[in-house]
């Protein structure tokens, strides 16, 4: 919510290289942190700024590219999903060799964190930490933070006036009828996607050893699966959304959530299916995210606050799903609570986006603002040529009207004077006289001539 606020009145790059500066500052004094009470700011820290960049990260792509963006889009979510799938790798090189886990027994170790801990309560609140592991594990995280915060500040200084009339183009090109309702709907959808997509991403390992019965270490390849495959996909669908429209994207990941669902459900006890719909899952909830901001961009435009609002309801799935499975799952270990939550959650999403559809896309007296099919552009430019052709011989006819009556008016006198100079002629005919009046003669009948087929074009 405070990221939707701020992107309204502050500059993007701006607020996104403040909020990565203060993940680094609270990256670099985490492993410092010798009180919980400490521990609970750095994490609130982390919170924001996440959450700062989850709603600008998006808000900036659509400022930039419109709804051209998608292929932008899938490559933004593309680097959460290969975060996702690297950072427990990463931290298992860090941390997987430490002695703490290795040379202790669990007797041995209770004792060991009871005088840490007693020890940390009479030190001071930043001391550093004993695993040094850690502390470059942080640190060389923060480190690569801050230089991506370096490139958005780099950005926000050179392209400030090119982003600022990006964005007032954007916002000015449409606002559906019903803006607020997709709005409202996409909210649920993204609620009920981002909450089956963390739970079964945080539960698939423990429900493979307690259901299905695996060994830990097939449950760990398990979960590695889901995730790998998730973020391969994201990857793929940035060449994807190049040729497919973002709502083909999201039917296909629908269909393909719904067929491994179904059979997670019904093969619960099948490792081999277990393995298999796994993947095909993971693989099918890999574009939905960001096909769905994609395609709600083609028809209202996404501010700040718009762009917080759903994602929060993404924010809220994340946080209330998964919490609620766990205990559920808890209290009915026999049953595949997990697998029920995903099915569900397919089922009301592939049902869900089809009404998003039939309310974005209402007939033409319905339709959102500054949307026109081609064919009504097509008559509209016709239309608009044929009056502008009936104007312009209006405006041709008056000008030969006018021109007709100062041809008028000029052959009149011509004439006058013809028939004077005629009259003078029959009195005292002269050589001059009868060249003058042989050439306002033929002047004269040259005009009438003229006048005449002039007339006889216009009928």
């Amino acid at each position: 919510m405070i990221g939707g606020v701020l992107f309204g009145c502050i500059n993007h790059f701006l607020l996104l290289g403040v909020s990565l500066c203060a993940t680094t500052v609270g990256l670099y004094l985490t492993p410092f942190c010798r009180t919980a009470v400490l521990l609970v700011v750095m994490m609130s820290v982390f919170g924001i700024s996440m959450g700062i960049l989850d709603t600008g990260g998006n808000v900036l792509i659509l400022a930039l590219w419109g709804d051209k963006g998608a292929p932008h889009m899938q490559a933004l979510h593309f680097s959460f999903a290969l975060g996702a799938f690297l950072a427990p790798l990463l931290a298992k090189l860090a941390w997987g060799t430490t002695a703490s886990t290795q040379n202790h027994t669990e007797t041995d170790f209770v004792p060991l964190m009871l005088n840490r801990s007693s020890g940390a309560t009479s030190d001071s609140l930043f001391a550093a930490p004993e695993d040094k592991n850690l502390l470059w594990a942080y640190a060389s995280i923060g480190t690569y933070i801050l230089v991506v915060s370096v490139f958005l500040f780099g950005l926000f200084c050179k392209k400030q006036s090119k982003q600022e009339k990006a964005i007032a183009t954007a916002q000015e090109a449409r606002r559906a009828k019903y803006h607020w309702a997709l709005l409202c709907l996409l909210f649920l959808f993204f609620f009920f996607y981002v909450g089956a997509e963390v739970t079964y991403g945080s539960y698939v390992f423990s429900f493979a050893t307690t259901h299905v019965g695996m060994k830990e270490s097939e449950a760990a390849g398990l979960n590695s699966i889901f995730w790998g495959t998730f973020a391969a996909c994201r990857g793929l669908a940035i060449f994807f959304a190049t040729f497919l429209q973002p709502g083909t994207m999201i039917v296909l990941c629908n269909i393909g959530s719904l067929v491994s669902t179904f059979f997670l459900v019904l093969f619960d006890k099948s490792p081999l299916c277990l393995w298999i719909a796994t993947s095909v899952y993971g693989a099918s909830m890999a574009a939905t995210f960001p096909s769905g901001i994609s395609w709600i961009e083609q028809y209202t435009t996404l501010t700040g606050k718009s762009a917080a609002f759903f994602v929060i309801g993404a924010a809220l799935g994340e946080m209330a799903i998964p919490g609620v499975i766990g205990i559920l799952q808890g209290h009915y270990p026999d049953l595949p609570v997990v697998l029920y939550t995903g099915l569900g959650s397919a089922m009301f999403t592939a049902v869900l986006f089809p009404v998003m559809y039939k309310l974005a896309t209402l007939p033409l007296g319905h339709q959102p603002k500054g949307r026109k099919s081609e064919d009504q552009r097509a008559l509209l430019s016709s239309s608009e040529l044929n009056d502008c052709e009936e104007e312009n011989e209006e405006d041709d006819a008056e000008k030969w009207n006018e021109m007709d009556f100062e041809v008028v008016e000029m052959s009149d006198p011509v004439q006058e004077s013809g028939r004077d100079t005629a009259r003078d002629t029959l009195r005292e005919p002269t050589p001059e006289v009868s060249d003058q009046f042989l050439s306002n003669a033929y002047f004269s009948v040259s005009s009438s001539n003229s006048l005449r087929n002039h007339q006889d074009k216009r009928d």
